[in-house]
């Protein structure tokens, strides 16, 4: 049975998943933690020297964006491919625009503030489990702390275009996310499936930016699914 590397988002930990480890058992699940570079190609290059030598691939977000950065370095190691809740293009200059101050306030004692009025008011949809869910997230932030902020927002910001990896992958794929999703755009994912014809594109109703914590059941199932395919 295929290993799977799971790559959580901006600021989170393994916690971002939920109990979706222990739902998959007994498939062996590595965590993958890419915070000790600043540079797309360096933080795929974290998770290629923990990971097994061929691996499913999940990543959410930043973690979808080195997802595609391991696909373009080791497309040989990568058995099949889902990306949640990501983008594969460039960092668009007025989000580029904005990560500098947001570095600065964060490396000067500000990072909980960055969060709360930046971030976290586009990560979810309404729902009765958004105040515990958005407290986890503040309290993956500050565990990592402001320097991983600092070279995990330098390594968006800098990122390279990867649509060309995504069309040179044959694998089994999954294209998912959450139907309220502010951050990354339905255009996003359409964009994505269009790439990989092969892939399954699922919206989950009730979700926003983080699926995995926001309707677990479903993104369970959608995921269970894609490591069954052949």
């Amino acid at each position: 049975m295929t290993p799977l590397v799971l790559i959580p988002g901006l600021m989170c930990d393994a916690r971002l998943w939920g109990d979706l480890p222990a739902a998959l058992h007994p498939r062996a699940v590595i965590h993958a933690l890419p915070v000790g570079a600043d540079t797309m190609a360096a933080l795929a290059q974290e998770v290629l020297r923990v990971a097994p030598p061929r691996f499913a691939l999940a990543g959410l977000s930043m973690g979808g964006i080195v997802a595609m950065e391991i696909l373009a370095q080791a497309p040989d190691r990568v058995d099949r491919l889902a990306l949640l809740d990501t983008n594969p293009l460039a960092e668009a200059p007025e989000i580029q625009n904005k990560r500098g101050p947001q570095i600065a306030r964060a490396l000067q004692g500000d990072l909980a503030q960055v969060i709360r009025t930046e971030m976290k008011p586009y990560y979810l949809a309404k729902g009765p489990d958004q105040t515990a869910i958005l407290d986890l997230c503040l309290d993956m932030a500050l565990t990592l702390g402001p320097a991983v902020f600092a070279r995990q927002s330098l390594a968006l910001r800098n990122r390279a275009d990867r649509q060309g990896a995504l069309a040179a992958f044959s694998g089994p794929a999954l294209v998912l996310m959450g139907a309220q999703d502010q951050l990354c755009p339905r255009t996003r994912h359409d964009l994505m499936h269009d790439l990989m014809p092969q892939s399954r594109l699922v919206v989950i109703d009730g979700a926003g930016h983080l699926p995995p914590l926001e309707r677990p059941i479903e993104t369970t199932a959608a995921l269970r699914r894609w490591l069954e395919e052949t």
